[in-house]
């Protein structure tokens, strides 16, 4: 935090993802006073029904069992395929008094959403909605669970954007070796909880909390990793572009950032047979998006450049075995 100039205050919420997603969303409800929370088409945000309820996928939303509320989805950057502006659905029913729509305490956003279909949201549209939400006196909630720690490059995926969320999610590769760990980060004047208000079972693991200094000491110290990121994320990308441009007719388009990466089919049905055909043949890859219609690749971020030539030609074959 200390050399980007992050002042947040760190808080343990518990052992797994959701458990910072839902200290977000009950810290920032407490803060505005009010229940809504924006979230977007094909955001994942976790498991548990706080968390569910600003989810979009609509098989992990019927787990629930019963009404998810208090959570009101906008449209994702180019969801309309850049055929309307920016966030006029969105301002336009918070300026409506007659839209029906609550004035939300907060808006929770992904800035590559990796279960919805490696969605990318454009630097300059992270932006607006960090103005819009500073405009609307909305706390803007960046979830880092799976496309933090250096996923897309930088430590944290909005660096690129240059915004500073009010409250950030981390958890997954945060501590380095595996173990369980999760991390609410939030500006200093939003700690407003009372000793006790907010506590629980297992919010700290202490092999965890070993592992995790250790990794951010060892890979952190200095840009070489956000270097090698991006270089191999680059050697990911350029392989994709190969395979779509071979399978033009099944490939419908290559996406993400970093070492996070997707291939869309045109074919849902493709996708998965190409990711049973990989596991066969020693590669760990999955479907993702509404459909299943994405195979999507997150390499480990230490793996070298044979490793990553050696898996990429896997999936290769894979894509060429299932035609």
């Amino acid at each position: 935090l200390r050399p980007r100039d992050l002042p947040y205050k760190v808080m343990f919420p518990g052992p797994t993802g959701t458990n910072a997603v839902e200290a977000a969303l009950k810290l920032a409800r407490k803060v505005k006073g009010r229940e809504s929370v924006v979230s977007f088409t094909n955001a994942f945000h976790g498991m548990s029904l706080g968390s569910l309820a600003v989810t979009g996928n609509a098989f992990k939303r019927a787990g629930a069992g019963i009404p998810l509320v208090h959570g009101t989805p906008m449209p994702f950057d180019n969801y309309f395929d850049g055929t309307v502006p920016d966030f006029l659905w969105f301002e336009r029913l918070l300026e409506d008094q007659g839209s029906g729509l609550n004035k939300p305490a907060a808006v929770i956003v992904e800035t590559v959403q990796g279960e919805g279909g490696i969605n990318v949201a454009r630097a300059e549209w992270l932006r607006a909605l960090q103005e819009l939400c500073h405009r609307q006196d909305m706390l803007l909630i960046v979830d880092d669970i799976q496309m933090g720690c250096g996923r897309t490059g930088g430590f944290f995926s909005f660096e690129e954007a240059g915004i500073v969320p009010d409250i950030v999610t981390l958890s997954k590769s945060i501590s380095g070796y595996g173990l369980p760990m999760s991390l609410c980060l939030f500006k200093p004047e939003l700690d407003i909880w009372e000793p006790g208000e907010h506590n629980g079972t297992f919010r700290g693991n202490n092999p965890a909390f070993v592992t995790a200094a250790a990794a951010l000491d060892a890979y952190w110290a200095d840009g070489q990793m956000e270097k090698q990121t991006l270089a191999r994320g680059e050697q990911v990308e350029q392989t994709l572009l190969a395979i779509c441009a071979e399978h033009h007719d099944e490939v419908a388009g290559v996406r993400g950032r970093g070492l996070v990466r997707g291939l869309e089919f045109t074919d849902p049905t493709r996708a998965a047979r190409v990711c049973r055909h990989a596991f066969g043949l020693g590669l760990l890859v999955e479907t993702s998006g509404a459909l299943d219609e994405v195979v999507k690749l997150l390499p480990p971020l230490t793996v070298s450049e044979d490793e990553l030539d050696e898996g990429l030609a896997v999936l290769a074959r894979s894509v060429h075995e299932t035609r």
